[in-house]
């Protein structure tokens, strides 16, 4: 089934310029990357953004640093996109993360894990939307 996810490029690999690196791995995994921009978010939008996270105790430390620089947000389209996407990013933890995945290549730390993905067609659509509303 064709789908489509929201990606970001977080702010950790945005700043050691691995954008068109990661890019390129989701070019060559056939994710076609339909839309993209630079921005920079406010700790306002990016808390609104990480909405679903409140409760959690990182969540104020994951909205502060999803607004610490700019990132880039891309929507991807592909076969099954949303578990393709989340298979090449790898676990969440860099150190738990499969050999070639973008995390265990680029990820600094569980907080600056270089990537972020969509984990269901409903978050894909809200996501989406929340950077590239019509």
């Amino acid at each position: 089934m064709i789908q489509q996810t929201l990606s970001i490029i977080k702010p950790d690999a945005v700043e050691r310029n691995l954008v068109e690196n990661i890019k390129e791995i989701f070019s060559n995994n056939k994710l076609k990357i339909l839309k993209t921009k630079k921005i920079q978010v406010t700790k306002e939008e990016a808390s609104d953004f990480y909405k679903v996270h409140q409760t959690k105790p990182f969540y104020d430390k994951l909205c502060s640093y999803l607004s610490s620089g700019p990132i880039v947000v891309m929507v991807l389209e592909g076969e099954n996109a949303i578990e393709e996407n989340r298979k090449l990013m790898g676990a969440t933890d860099p150190k738990n993360a499969d050999e070639g995945t973008i995390r265990k290549k680029y990820g600094i730390s569980i907080d600056k894990n270089s990537v972020h993905g969509s984990d269901s067609p409903d978050n894909a659509k809200k996501e989406i939307n929340f950077f590239f509303k019509n």
